[in-house]
């Protein structure tokens, strides 16, 4: 069902629970999620880390699952997607230096389709350059970079659990959002959610 088809751009030691929880939970609304990696292929897997919040003054780290890639990466054609979802992590920060990447971020952005980024995975649209005069979140330590790129600032609840929606685009700083988050996008992917 091309009319179901969502794309999920990863990379080594993505945030695990951001990579897998919304793979999982769209998969089961029957969207057809197709994750793929720079120079990886179906049936690759990429590493995850499991980032915490444990009342350091930033995340701590440990070892996550190995998370599969269902597509080839060289194989992308945004027109066949009515989403894009970018998970956190450190992936962002070097898969945001692909000229590919970017060029499927910015093909999103331009056809007004459903983005859905996370913790650091804003980090890729900043480097794609589609959130200036956006309403956006991130994890804090993005906050600069968001707000250099001209991103209107949007705060971060106690729990780290609110997201919001600008346009197309649904943001929220960390995996305690995905309630709140995966609604919202699901929401601009034009199923109705019953509460």
């Amino acid at each position: 069902m091309s009319d179901k088809k969502l794309l999920m751009l990863v990379g080594d030691y993505v945030e695990d629970y951001e990579a897998m929880v919304p793979f999982q939970c769209l998969s089961m609304l029957g969207y057809t999620v197709h994750s793929v990696c720079p120079g990886k292929k179906a049936g690759e897997t990429v590493r995850t880390a499991i980032h915490d919040f444990e009342g350091d003054q930033t995340y701590s780290e440990k070892p996550g699952h190995n998370f599969a890639i269902t597509y080839d990466f060289d194989q992308v054609k945004v027109e066949d997607y009515i989403g894009l979802v970018i998970p956190g992590g450190r992936a962002p920060e070097y898969i945001r230096l692909n000229e590919r990447v970017i060029s499927i971020v910015k093909e999103f952005a331009t056809a007004n389709k459903p983005i859905a980024a996370v913790c650091h995975g804003q980090q890729v649209l900043v480097a794609a350059g589609v959130v200036s005069g956006k309403l956006c979140t991130a994890y804090p330590a993005v906050k600069p970079d968001l707000l250099g790129a001209g991103a209107r600032w949007g705060e971060i609840n106690d729990t780290f659990s609110n997201a919001y929606v600008d346009g197309n685009l649904v943001t929220a700083a960390a995996w305690p959002g995905h309630p709140e988050w995966l609604r919202k996008f699901v929401e601009l992917l034009g199923a109705k959610i019953e509460i």
